[in-house]
């Protein structure tokens, strides 16, 4: 997989976390993660190939398919998902120089210092369902400004992560960010493999199936 993630709360108590993805196993792909004030989890995506894979990673308490469009222009992200809008600009870009090693024995250990430091983030843990997930970052920027509609609605101020948002083994950046990354993900029981038809593609953007072999994807 290879894509963005961006995410910010606001003052409103509502959190997003925005996937840009170019690639993923079902083509170029777009998910909005929405942590409500009320603590309800909700997942937007725009079809329900996209559904069936998050959800086979990731636990929600509500899934909705809507009308979904991201467009990211370098440093700007601007998600409309049925009656919510969400805008983010990013600042200057910062490369992440552990990115060039590729080798899990040489750069988890740092890279687990760094994002803890840093960004009060886990890079690597395991999902909910059960699935490893290793998340690779190459570049990063602070979300400099942001909003959010939902309807008519102002969602109010953009805040720092304040309430955990429960979606997977680690929280978003404290601050509200943008992060070039390129996960990779190991399913021991299979189940991502049976929900992704490979169509055959790159070896550097690998699903990794129980069975220890690789499913070749595009996010």
């Amino acid at each position: 997989m290879r894509g963005t993630i961006a995410s910010a709360g606001f003052s409103s108590g509502h959190r997003f976390v925005v996937g840009h993805w170019e690639e993923s196993p079902i083509g170029p792909l777009d998910d909005v993660m929405w942590a409500r004030p009320d603590g309800g989890r909700v997942l937007l995506v725009d079809r329900r190939e996209a559904a069936e894979l998050i959800t086979a990673v990731y636990h929600f308490d509500t899934v909705e398919v809507v009308p979904l469009r991201c467009r990211m222009d370098d440093a700007l992200l601007v998600v409309t998902a049925g009656g919510l809008r969400v805008t983010m600009r990013g600042g200057r870009p910062w490369r992440i120089p552990l990115s060039r090693l590729r080798s899990r024995a040489q750069v988890r250990p740092l890279e687990r210092l760094v994002a803890r430091g840093l960004l009060g983030v886990r890079t690597w843990g395991v999902s909910p369902t059960g699935v490893q997930e290793w998340y690779r970052a190459d570049e990063y920027r602070r979300v400099v400004a942001a909003q959010a509609r939902l309807e008519d609605r102002d969602l109010g101020g953009v805040r720092r992560f304040h309430e955990p948002a429960r979606f997977g083994f680690s929280e978003p950046p404290r601050r509200p960010s943008m992060v070039r990354v390129r996960p990779r993900l190991h399913d021991p029981s299979g189940r991502l493999a049976e929900v992704v038809a490979p169509p055959g593609g790159s070896d550097d953007l690998p699903v990794e199936a129980g069975s220890g072999a690789t499913v070749p994807t595009e996010g």
